[in-house]
């Protein structure tokens, strides 16, 4: 059920959470369920910070699934919204901080382990470390900039795909904490965060501009 998603979803959550997500949902609301959104949002935000505990003690496969595992989840909260009639600008809100949380405790996580566990100790490493976490933050800052000054999210702006996407960046901790590359992860994520943010904003600053120009 399509319909249940967002416009704005990125290519993982399009094409795999939310082939599961909303068979959960729809799922708990056959059952004559009706939680609140809020407190699905609460619950997913608590699985999601296990991957920090597991990323500290040196389980990086489980973190991995986990952190997968919370993305899917995440997508239910939105979804019991949106079928049940309770969006709410304060559920965006409660749902997007809890988010960025999650975000930073499993970005900090796969730092430690490398750091830890695969002496990623060098200068090089660090600045790896830094940029994975703040271009995972950048990404999220970007898009509802965007969707507060301008009026749209950046995806539906110029042709730049969401190649950067929160959905993305899970999906490569994932798969890199289950083979083994964790730190590689960390670098991919650092890498396309800042590219997407860079090249997002010049096209949507060009894209603006010109029509401003021309009204």
């Amino acid at each position: 059920m399509s319909s249940l998603g967002k416009k704005e979803d990125g290519p993982v959550s399009k094409f795999i959470n939310r082939r599961i997500s909303t068979k959960i949902t729809l799922f708990i609301v056959s059952r004559g369920y009706r939680p609140s959104p809020n407190m699905v949002s609460l619950v997913v935000f608590t699985i999601g910070l296990i991957p920090l505990y597991l990323y500290v003690t040196g389980n990086p496969v489980l973190a991995g699934i986990i952190v997968q595992i919370a993305s899917i989840l995440d997508g239910i909260d939105g979804e019991l919204a949106r079928l049940l009639g309770k969006t709410s600008k304060f559920g965006a809100f409660f749902d997007g901080i809890l988010d960025r949380l999650v975000d930073i405790a499993v970005i900090l996580g796969a730092t430690y382990f490398s750091y830890m566990f695969l002496n990623k100790t060098d200068f090089a490493s660090l600045v790896i470390f830094y940029f994975a976490l703040s271009g995972s933050l950048m990404v999220s800052y970007l898009h509802i900039r965007a969707e507060h000054y301008l009026g749209k999210h950046p995806t539906f702006t110029g042709s730049i795909p969401q190649f950067a996407s929160r959905d993305v960046r899970l999906f490569i901790l994932f798969m890199g904490s289950i083979l083994g590359f964790v730190f590689e992860a960390l670098a991919l994520i650092a890498i396309i965060s800042y590219i997407y943010v860079l090249s997002k904003f010049v096209e949507t600053c060009l894209h603006v501009g010109f029509k401003e120009k021309t009204t």
